[in-house]
């Protein structure tokens, strides 16, 4: 004859079970929320001397660049190429910041994904997932 299972003896381990998949569900769906903002994230830039306009997105992906029409009276290419440069830098640090902190708000204390936002070391990402995988070095 078959035992019936004690179904009490389970109670703690389906609550904790609940618990976790409670916590996933809100990351995910927070995640989806992440996803959207991150492809609506617009940083724009404007040179010291107004003539250049940069606008990135989340990536640091140049999306335009808006020159005003005093560049024409100015002759010196290679100046202008500088202020471009520039101006696409520090829109693209300013949307690597925007990134991570957009980000930040989503994810656990202390994720591996964070430290790779912030580092971009790839290395140390792959390191930590072997770790919490039981691959580690």
């Amino acid at each position: 004859m078959a035992e019936e299972a004690d179904r009490s003896t389970n109670h703690p381990l389906r609550v904790r079970f609940d618990e976790i998949h409670g916590q996933y569900q809100r990351l995910r769906s927070g995640l989806d929320e992440l996803r959207e903002r991150l492809a609506d994230l617009r940083v724009t830039e404007r040179s010291a001397d107004g003539r250049v306009t940069a606008t990135v997105g989340a990536r640091g992906e140049v999306i335009t660049v808006e020159l005003s029409s005093a560049v024409y009276g100015d002759r010196d290419a290679a100046a202008l190429s500088r202020t471009i440069t520039e101006t696409v830098r520090r829109a693209s640090t300013r949307a690597n910041a925007a990134t991570r902190e957009l980000v930040a708000g989503y994810l656990p204390a202390g994720a591996g994904s964070m430290d790779f936002l912030r580092t971009g070391d790839f290395g140390a990402l792959l390191d930590r997932a072997d770790a919490v995988l039981g691959g580690g070095k």
